[in-house]
């Protein structure tokens, strides 16, 4: 029996199916997950290796590209997206959608393990974490001044503004882009300091 005979033959008995069917998604429509950006989970691996005292180019030279080549020959990479700071070397591996999580990661910590022993000594070991599409960044704070400078914004950021912003429900992490941090260089003379005891 064909849905139009029920129908035909049926007719209050159909009715009352399309009403509840009606009902049922008006219902269901409110319950629905509503997002900017579509629940797609690309496998990412993120490396991060932290160089105290180490500027933006040396950061790139001896270590971010150190990095990149050697993950280029992992299979499944759709694309490596690298940012090189003071102090900071990020880089994202993001696999093909379709490739595991773990079995990625675990790719990538093989190939770090390889060059370690390239790294400059002074650098922390790389930390490989795996990421999600939830852990990204919601929020930037852009700071500018035309009486402070960008070292005195800096600061400013770190007294004032990280530790009331790390204290909100919700907020994971906080990280400064941009800073700048205060650095001194002190060159004795061996002389003048014997002539004073």
């Amino acid at each position: 029996m064909l849905i139009s005979d029920i129908s035909v033959r049926r007719p209050v008995f159909a009715a009352v199916i399309s009403l509840v069917l009606v009902i049922v998604g008006l219902l269901a429509i409110d319950r629905l997950a509503v997002r900017e950006y579509p629940d797609v989970n690309p496998p990412v691996v993120a490396v991060q290796t932290f160089y105290r005292g180490a500027s933006a180019e040396v950061i790139e030279r001896r270590i971010t590209q150190v990095v990149e080549d050697e993950i280029a020959g992992i299979a499944g990479v759709q694309m490596v997206k690298s940012t090189s700071e003071d102090e900071r070397s990020s880089i994202n591996i993001e696999f093909d959608i379709d490739r595991d999580i773990d079995a990625a990661a675990n790719d990538v910590r093989e190939r770090i393990s390889r060059i370690l022993r390239m790294l400059p000594e002074e650098a922390d070991a790389p930390q490989i974490t795996k990421q999600n599409t939830d852990m990204d960044a919601t929020m930037y704070i852009d700071l500018s001044s035309e009486s402070r400078s960008v070292m005195e914004l800096t600061d400013y950021a770190e007294r004032n503004i990280v530790d009331r912003l790390s204290v909100v429900p919700g907020v994971a992490t906080i990280r400064l882009s941009g800073a700048r941090k205060l650095a001194m260089r002190i060159w004795l003379d061996r002389e003048a300091l014997a002539a004073r005891g």
